[in-house]
């Protein structure tokens, strides 16, 4: 297959890459570099059938003539992670909402195959318990950054299906829950390379509110593959998928975890959400997903476990760290 993987100098567009290549695929990759990395590619950048363009999805012309080379389109390229998109919130929903609106008229004029990787903040506030694809959604006040992030990923897939209704566009939408694994970046908010390089700095390990908050996480290498196996199932097409992790644990106790494996003498200590990001800034208490959709329909299961996770971000993390400073 021809792909295009938008997004693909990212941290799950990266490794997506690496496994359709791997697989045979010829892959083109689109990625600004806004959060993504030329670093994520590199063990790509000479194989025969990478090609990589670093430009805007906002360019119409430039997204039109990729789609014009390729049988399937993956559609990552978004504004990302909770810091970025509270610092950024104009930028991040022109991003996430034109630049998505562009990859779905140029994919239905050509009635290409797509997948749109939306996310799990889509829920919002949640409901306490492991959340469904047909579950109500519960936002927050407009006024507050978070919530536009959730927002315009749910036009997305607004977009997305209307698209499908209308113009019978191919479309599948899959909803990641904390995707995580070697290359993640810190910067942004993601919380598990954040601690894992505080740890191995000796620097305080920062959690957020109280710490009581819990979360699921999924290694990045069984997300891609649930989401090519979806690609190839028709009865995927039209349909909303959660896809992640299953043992769920608390903010603090993943910050005690990652300070014992790593050895770390860092202190933990808690930051108040407003001083982290903004006044108003609210979290999800329990972000837990049900799989059984995607598990149902294509045989999903998470195969590495949350030590497993950590104990490869850890290596990669140490890796990187001692070739900085190598430098």
């Amino acid at each position: 297959m021809r792909v295009l993987v938008t997004g693909g100098a990212g941290f799950i567009g990266s490794h997506l890459t690496e496994a359709l290549l791997k697989r045979g695929d010829e892959v083109w990759v689109l990625d600004d570099l806004s959060t993504g990395r030329r670093g994520n590619i590199a063990s790509v950048a000479s194989h025969p059938r990478f090609h990589a363009t670093y430009d805007s999805i906002l360019r119409r012309d430039v997204v039109s003539g990729l789609i014009g080379q390729v049988d399937v389109v993956y559609h990552l390229a978004a504004a990302v992670g909770v810091k970025y998109v509270v610092e950024n919130p104009l930028h991040s929903l022109q991003v996430n909402v034109q630049g998505t609106e562009i990859v779905l008229e140029e994919t239905a004029r050509r009635h290409l195959p797509l997948v749109l990787f939306s996310t799990s903040e889509i829920y919002g506030r949640g409901n306490g318990h492991a959340l469904r694809e047909s579950d109500d959604r519960i936002m927050g006040p407009t006024t507050v950054s978070r919530w536009g992030y959730a927002a315009s990923k749910a036009v997305d897939e607004f977009l997305a299906f209307a698209y499908h209704r209308e113009r019978n566009l191919p479309v599948v939408v899959v909803r990641c829950f904390n995707t995580c694994g070697p290359r993640q970046s810190g910067e942004y908010g993601m919380v598990i390379p954040r601690f894992v390089q505080q740890a191995l700095r000796g620097e305080p390990i920062v959690v957020h509110g109280d710490g009581q908050q819990s979360r699921c996480f999924s290694y990045v290498g069984d997300v891609v593959r649930g989401v090519m196996a979806l690609i190839d199932e028709p009865r995927a097409v039209g349909e909303i998928f959660n896809i992640g992790g299953e043992g769920e644990i608390s903010i603090r106790e993943l910050a005690e975890r990652i300070k014992r494996m790593t050895g770390s003498s860092s202190p933990i200590t808690h930051v108040p959400y407003e001083e982290a990001y903004q006044e108003g800034f609210e979290d999800m208490e329990r972000r837990v997903p049900d799989i059984s959709k995607i598990a149902v329909l294509v045989g999903y299961r998470n195969t590495c476990t949350l030590d497993e996770i950590l104990a490869r971000v850890i290596e990669y993390e140490r890796g990187r760290m001692a070739h900085q400073t190598a430098r």
